[in-house]
C-alpha cells in the first residue's frame, strides 16, 4: 500500500469525564497506520505505568510512542518540580514532532489534563495548533480541555460518564482499562 500525505490534517479533542478518550486516540491510531500513515504518540503524565498500550506499540509498523511521567497519578496542586519538568520535555519532544512533518498523526496523550495542572502553558498549546504544518493530524486528549484549544479545533468529542463499574467498586481490569 502506497500511502500519501493528508491533504488536509485537522485538529481533533477528546475530552469530558467518560471514559475513552485514550481509546479513541488509539483507533484512530490503528486506522491511520492500516492505512499507511505515521503515527506518534505522546503521552503526558502517564510514563511508569503498565498498560496494554505499551506492548502492542512495539509490534505496530509506522507507529512510535513515548510516555513522560513518574508512575502515579498527579494530583498535587501545585505539581511537584517533577511533573513539571517531565510535562516540559514531552512538550519539547511534541514541538519538534508536530514542527518537522514526518508524521501523519501526533496524538497528545492526556495534554489537556497537563494544561488543566499547569504543567504545561494554553498558550504554547494554542502556538502548536495555528503553526502546525497542513498535513499533520493533531489529536489532543484527556479531561478538562480549555476553552482556547476547543475553539480552535475542528473536532470536539465530549465523552460523558453516565455508568461506570468502578462506581460498583469493580476494580480497574488488565486488558480492558489498562
Amino acid at each position: 500500500m502506497v500511502k500519501q500525505r493528508l491533504e488536509k490534517g485537522l485538529t481533533q479533542v477528546y475530552t469530558g469525564d467518560g471514559k475513552g478518550k485514550t481509546s479513541a486516540a488509539f483507533g484512530l491510531a490503528l486506522r491511520a497506520v492500516g492505512r499507511g500513515l505515521k503515527v506518534y504518540v505522546i503521552q503526558f503524565i502517564k510514563g511508569g505505568f503498565d498498560y496494554g498500550e505499551l506492548y502492542v506499540a512495539k509490534l505496530l509498523p509506522n507507529f512510535k510512542m513515548e510516555a513522560f511521567g513518574r508512575g502515579k497519578f498527579v494530583t498535587e496542586v501545585p505539581p511537584t518540580e517533577d511533573d513539571v519538568k517531565l510535562a516540559k520535555k514531552a512538550f519539547k519532544l511534541a514541538r519538534k514532532v508536530v514542527g518537522g512533518g514526518e508524521y501523519d498523526v501526533v496524538i497528545l496523550d492526556e495534554i489537556n489534563v497537563a494544561l488543566h495542572l499547569k504543567l504545561v502553558e494554553v498558550k504554547e498549546v494554542t502556538e502548536l495548533i495555528r503553526t502546525k504544518p497542513k498535513h499533520v493530524e493533531l489529536i489532543l486528549t484527556g479531561r478538562h480541555a480549555p476553552l482556547e484549544v476547543v475553539e480552535l479545533a475542528d473536532l470536539v468529542t465530549e465523552m460523558r460518564e453516565v455508568k461506570h463499574p468502578h462506581a460498583k467498586g469493580v476494580p480497574a481490569r488488565q486488558g480492558i482499562e489498562y
